[in-house]
């Protein structure tokens, strides 16, 4: 397996961290606030085979990473200083398991439009596990079948689609392969 990144030299007081994906439903660390944020020069895309939480080696799953270009809304959440050290502990067990995200200081616009310094994972391209751009239809094929650790690849892109609605953000390329795989 790939030594993970370090996690980036913590923030004095405070921290922010952007979530995109699982992160946006299930953050898993405690946070005095949530609110609509978007990150510039990423996009999110299902580009990162999973071999762990949901998927296998043999079985890859695919899961979302922060790929170059473009821009992603999601979620800033902002982490009390007493609990920064907690926060950066869990991410780091979480999202640096395999060595694919680096963790990345990245400037973000709040939707009320504060700026901020956020922790993002941001796919490293140079990683067995980038999977690039994959097709919708052989999305829909490897999702289908994987399930890992976490549970069925295909719940995570539906509560991932969940949210992005929720929060009145269209993502037509999830909202297709979700459709794609609730066809019998």
């Amino acid at each position: 397996m790939v030594k993970p990144y370090p996690m980036p030299e913590p923030p004095v007081g405070e921290l922010w961290v952007f979530a995109y994906g699982s992160l946006m439903w299930n953050p898993g660390f405690p946070h005095v606030e949530a609110c609509r944020a978007r990150l510039y020069g990423y996009h999110r895309s299902l580009c990162v085979w999973s071999w762990v939480y949901r998927g296998t080696r043999r079985a890859p799953g695919l899961v979302l990473g922060l790929d170059r270009g473009g821009s992603c809304p999601g979620i800033a959440y902002r982490v009390p200083g007493a609990a920064v050290q907690a926060a950066l502990g869990y991410l780091a067990e979480r999202e640096l398991i395999t060595g694919v995200y680096r963790p990345l200081w990245k400037p973000l616009r709040i939707d009320d439009g504060r700026r901020v310094s956020a922790l993002a994972f941001v796919v490293d391209r140079g990683h067995l596990q980038y999977a690039g751009k994959i097709p919708e239809r052989g999305a829909v094929a490897t999702i289908r079948g994987a399930r890992g650790r976490n549970g069925a690849n295909l719940d995570y892109v539906a509560n991932t689609v969940a949210h992005l609605e929720l929060m009145g953000i269209p993502c037509r390329r999830l909202r297709g392969v979700l459709d794609g795989l609730r066809v019998t």
